[in-house]
């Protein structure tokens, strides 16, 4: 299911994996048989559409230990629409949370890095910051290494898909 969530968008019943069973690696057969050992069954896979083609977002959703997934797909006939909508909420939420891990930027590097989205060039930003043209480039540089970003593009692009820019402060 996880190859076929990257590939898609959308809910999709694992029954997908019996009628696609010959189609599956060697790998994806041993995690098929893990999961067997392990009563995971039944269920379903919801794949989120995202802002970039290299992230993705899914999550699988395993059934009640001893259900079948002729039960599961009944059940998803009856209240698929409101689990999906659910999940997508969810999922709207989780991707819009700031990024917190150890290479967060500082306050002043995400306003920099925010103004060069902005369209402003180093000088402009110097002028409305009130600091010298030094201190902007220096803050844009490490930026680029904090986000481990050969360009000032590179680095908006980063900072913005990790949440760290552009967000509102609570």
């Amino acid at each position: 299911m996880v190859r076929w969530s990257i590939e898609n968008t959308g809910a999709c019943s694992w029954r997908w994996m019996a009628e696609n069973c010959d189609q599956l690696t060697a790998d994806e057969r041993r995690v098929l048989e893990f999961n067997r050992s392990h009563g995971v069954t039944a269920g379903y896979s919801i794949s989120f559409k995202d802002i970039s083609p290299r992230s993705k977002g899914a999550i699988g959703l395993v059934a009640k230990a001893g259900m079948t997934q002729d039960e599961v797909d009944e059940l998803w006939k009856t209240s698929g629409r409101d689990i999906l909508v659910m999940n997508q909420i969810a999922h709207l939420r989780i991707s819009t949370l700031p990024f917190i891990g150890p290479k967060t930027l500082t306050p002043r590097q995400r306003e920099v890095l925010e103004w060069v989205g902005e369209g402003k060039t180093t000088q402009d930003i110097a002028t409305i910051l009130g600091v010298s043209l030094a201190t902007v480039e220096k803050h844009l540089r490490l930026a680029r290494e904090m986000l481990e970003a050969e360009t000032t593009a590179q680095a908006v692009l980063k900072a913005s898909f990790q949440n760290q820019i552009f967000v509102l402060e609570t």
